[in-house]
């Protein structure tokens, strides 16, 4: 049996069909939740509809996504470590140019491409922070101690969160909380110094939100202020701040068991009024889109998909063959939980609106090609699990 055989028969197939699954399912929901977007008269004479455009480029983000995946899965992960350092440096460049737009610091436009740079610097951190650990130590004991090891992760997360914060962008930089604990866990940070940093951290909570979410984000403290509100169902202004997660939350709420349908043009859609924001209903807010037209079951179905992907990831970090290999595995499996608990809880209210696209399924661009990148890295490490030559085990 030749290399190439053996890798593709051993590979994880549930992961690659729940990850294939999701990606047919935003297709088809991308169309439907797009189909108001303006295009130009070209596109539409073209496509018949902004929504079949935009799902036949999502088409073509997932055929470029399906090659970066393959190549990331046959290759052993092993050999991804020497992309760490320079793959975080220019990551970090990209979100520092970003920085200097007038218009849109969330994108950056080069050789044709828009990109959202922040999501290169977390997809750069993992690799790098699952490299560093496993690998620093053997240079020099000094670099085993737990107190260094936590000062690592801190520095590689801390520089991109605050970047990404500075340019508005509360959602993406959340999310380096959830990876960089499960960064600490899973690199041996003892117990003693994760409850110690815990306490600090809800002490410093109130200065946190008070002096320093301010001075690094312009709407993170409305937009919190707004949902705390909500919660206690105190008055807001529904056709201001308060419009988007009203009225989202609303279309989820009202969904029932069957919905009304996909592509709807019902009266009673609120998709089709243009209460859900239409600008950002085919990434953002594409999970009301699902509940509205899906319903229960639909979101049920969906987020049942997600934790079987989820749990695949656990269970390939479980059976790694190093310690590289499992923060690969789990950062993955943390930076998607988080992407789903935000783009879902955002919709119904669960945490406030942050912006952030459903890993899969929303219209994201090159964003769909990074997801797919990160499992593929995962895919490698079950792949590889067994070979013994290239990197000793912890």
């Amino acid at each position: 049996m030749t290399p190439f055989l053996r890798k593709l028969l051993g590979m994880n197939w549930v992961l690659v069909l729940v990850m294939y699954g999701l990606l047919i399912f935003g297709v088809f929901m991308i169309e439907s939740a797009a189909r108001h977007l303006s295009v130009s008269h070209d596109i539409l004479t073209k496509y018949g509809s902004p929504g079949a455009y935009y799902s036949t480029m999502q088409k073509w983000w997932i055929l470029a996504g399906s090659v970066v995946y393959f190549a990331a899965a046959f290759i052993d992960y092993k050999w991804i470590r020497w992309l760490g350092i320079p793959f975080y440096v220019v990551s970090i460049g990209l979100m520092l140019m970003a920085m200097q737009q007038d218009d849109n610091v969330h994108r950056l436009v080069i050789g044709g491409f828009s990109f959202q740079p922040a999501q290169l610097g977390i997809s750069s951190g993992i690799v790098l922070i699952a490299w560093l650990v496993q690998d620093l130590p053997k240079l020099h004991r000094w670099f085993a101690a737990p107190f260094v090891r936590i000062g690592l992760i801190g520095v590689l997360a801390a520089i991109p969160f605050f970047i990404v914060m500075k340019m508005g962008d509360m959602g993406s930089a959340l999310v380096w909380i959830p990876v960089s604990i499960v960064a600490l866990l899973i690199g041996g940070a003892p117990f003693r110094y994760m409850s110690f940093m815990a306490l600090i951290g809800v002490g410093l909570l109130p200065l946190l939100y008070f002096v320093a979410l301010p001075l690094v984000s312009e709407r993170g403290p409305e937009r919190i202020d707004i949902w705390l509100r909500m919660l206690n169902e105190e008055e807001v202004d529904l056709l201001g701040p308060a419009y988007a997660p009203h009225n989202v939350s609303m279309a989820v709420g009202k969904a029932g068991w069957k919905g009304i349908g996909w592509n709807s043009t019902a009266p009673t859609s609120l998709h089709e009024k243009g209460f859900i924001p239409r600008d950002t209903a085919h990434n953002d807010y594409i999970f009301a889109v699902i509940a509205e037209e899906l319903g229960f079951r639909g979101s049920l179905l969906l987020i049942t998909a997600f934790a079987l992907l989820l749990i695949q990831g656990l269970f390939i970090a479980f059976y790694s063959r190093d310690v590289a290999g499992r923060l690969l595995a789990s950062l993955v499996v943390a930076l998607f939980f988080s992407h789903v608990f935000e783009s879902i809880g955002m919709c119904v209210l669960l945490m406030p609106i942050t912006g952030i696209p459903l890993p899969l399924v929303s219209y994201s661009g090159t964003f769909a090609v990074i997801c797919m990148f990160l499992l593929g890295l995962v895919q490698s490490v079950w792949i590889h699990r067994h070979d013994r030559g290239s990197v000793a085990a912890d």
